[in-house]
């Protein structure tokens, strides 16, 4: 039997999102500027007898594994889409390491992780727009997963701008152990119609930080409301001396940059042995893409 392929899902992180208006059919609009991590779950697939799905890890037991799971929607709309290509069985496995409705994105990037490796399993080419309707049918943010590099988003997360040159980041992901439905985080925000994004102009390590400075994270106050353990877990990186302490997405998870990973690593020690329940992983940032592409 051949061994299987693999594909890494990496966590999203929100550096900052900014709540700009809604539309009439109800979505809001964002702009955010979004990077990944080198943590995140990982994919696996095998050809077998018939069609099967395997969900390991830490945070297996709260993945859905029925019609609600991402990994199994997008094998399902690939067979759809292609049906001639894709009639081969395939064993799925996903190794969940991200904790789950914890804003950073792990089953959006899932789901991009998926289209790519099962592209691959079942030699899928050339269809890179078909593959791309499929990632916003699954949810606007799977077309961001499907970079997996530095960007800005704007509108409903569908206008993508790649990033060039950004910095890699030591990061601190800490998330106080309890989910949040992005859904109510939306209905608990005040404001929908606030400023957007200042624009980045400087790349370097410090100009970045300065600028977070100057955003925001207009979820993070709605969030906090609904979830008070998010104001623990920002004030535990703050308290490890973190250059910059941010919630992503719409929560629970909060980041921490740091001066090194070392640094990052002996703050995640610090807070595991405070707060042994919390997911806290010292990780870094993914590499920028080499040029600006306007999607």
């Amino acid at each position: 039997m051949n061994p299987p392929l693999e594909s890494f899902a990496p966590a999203k992180i929100n550096l900052a999102l900014h709540v700009t208006g809604r539309r009439a059919d109800g979505y809001h609009l964002l702009e955010t500027l979004v990077v990944f991590a080198c943590n995140g779950d990982r994919l696996t697939a095998q050809r077998g007898d018939r069609d099967s799905f395997e969900i390991t890890g830490p945070f297996a037991q709260d993945v859905p594994s029925g019609e609600d799971n991402l990994v199994l929607r997008v094998r399902d709309l690939m067979r759809e889409h292609f049906s001639e290509a894709a009639d081969t069985p395939v064993r799925l496995s996903l190794e969940k390491n991200l904790p789950v409705a914890s804003g950073i994105g792990g089953g959006s990037s899932d789901a991009a992780a998926t289209l790519a490796l099962l592209g691959q399993f079942w030699s899928i080419r050339n269809k890179a727009d078909a593959i791309a309707r499929i990632a916003f049918r699954l949810g606007a943010d799977v077309p961001m997963c499907m970079t997996a590099r530095p960007l800005v988003a704007h509108g409903i997360g569908d206008e993508i701008n790649m990033v060039a040159d950004f910095p890699e980041f030591p990061l601190l992901l800490v998330n106080p152990g309890v989910p949040l439905a992005t859904p109510a985080v939306f209905k608990a925000l005040m404001s929908r119609h606030n400023p957007p994004l200042p624009s980045l102009n400087g790349k370097s390590r410090g100009e970045v930080l300065d600028w977070l400075a100057s955003t925001r994270n207009d979820l993070e106050a709605p969030a906090l409301a609904l979830r008070p353990e998010i104001g623990r877990a920002l004030g535990a990186l703050k308290a490890q001396q973190a250059l910059f302490a941010r919630m992503s997405g719409s929560g629970a998870t909060c980041f921490g940059i740091f001066e090194s990973i070392e640094a990052a690593e002996r703050a995640a020690r610090a807070i595991a042995e405070e707060h042994p329940g919390w997911f806290v992983k010292a990780t870094t940032t993914m590499p920028a893409a080499q040029e600006t592409v306007i999607g």
